[in-house]
């Protein structure tokens, strides 16, 4: 499919790296190997001192805008590349995280598709596949987690925990609030949930949008990342329902464990 024929909307892609040499690269390609034309590629990396600068200005001339500097943390950083970019719609592809193959965003935005036609939602959603740093498939993120992707997502549905893998929500950036900083681990389950109900038409695009490398910081600091899980509910959704998800939540941990699944 010639993807210089369609006008579709642009988007851009944003990655955030610091000290990873060994997966950036995988990554840029995933990125700028996609058919869809009107893409907008942007990467904030942390001032990195172990060569990842280096694979960055290789691809210089497919890269619309990077910088590499010190920052606050992964959400200081995500802030700076949300308001670096230049598209109609965002979406994160961090380093070491995969698009599934190269036409998912051809799939979802081009002009001719249809799918969609020329009617573009506010969210577009889809499944993510779960990878070791081999590349190796696990499973897709449902099968996989207590984390069930909803037929229908509203903000509502995020109450069941992060029911979306980050790398695999497109929104328009006009609806996209600033990551809060207030969070160290849990930023993005408040960023999604603002960004639902910013939005009135969110289309699950029923395909596997994005590879995750398991593993992270989230993973490293579960106890804090619960506590502040444990707060944003409270904000969005009241005291009541936030425990009553919560007792929920940890009673499929611990079925899915007695399973004998990892629940990454």
């Amino acid at each position: 499919m010639d993807s210089l024929k369609y006008s579709g909307p642009k988007v851009s892609v944003i990655t955030i790296v610091y000290n990873n040499s060994r997966f950036i690269e995988k990554t840029i390609q995933s990125v700028i190997n996609q058919t869809y034309s009107n893409l907008d590629y942007v990467i904030i990396d942390g001032g990195s001192t172990d060569g990842t600068v280096d694979i960055i200005k290789k691809y210089d001339s497919r890269i619309r805008y990077w910088i590499s500097e010190k920052d606050k943390g992964i959400y200081d950083a995500m802030n700076k590349g949300q308001k670096a970019s230049v598209g109609e719609y965002i979406i994160f592809m961090n380093s070491g995280d995969l698009f599934a193959d190269n036409s998912v965003l051809e799939q979802i935005f081009s002009s001719n598709s249809h799918r969609y036609k020329n009617e573009y939602a506010d969210v577009y959603y889809g499944e993510t596949y779960l990878m070791d740093e081999t590349g190796k498939i696990l499973g897709t993120r449902s099968a996989l987690t207590t984390r069930k992707l909803p037929k229908n997502m509203t903000w509502k549905s995020m109450k069941h925990g992060m029911i979306v893998s980050h790398q695999s929500i497109f929104v328009k950036k006009m609806l996209a609030p600033e990551y809060n900083l207030h969070y160290k681990c849990s930023a993005d389950i408040d960023w999604v949930i603002q960004s639902l109900k910013n939005s009135r038409k969110i289309v699950n695009t029923q395909l596997i949008i994005s590879k995750y490398l398991v593993g992270g910081y989230s993973i490293a600091n579960q106890k804090r990342c619960w506590q502040e899980r444990y707060e944003i509910y409270k904000k969005y959704y009241g005291l009541f329902t936030t425990l009553w998800v919560h007792g929920l939540i940890i009673f499929n941990n611990v079925i899915f464990k007695l399973k004998g699944k990892k629940n990454y």
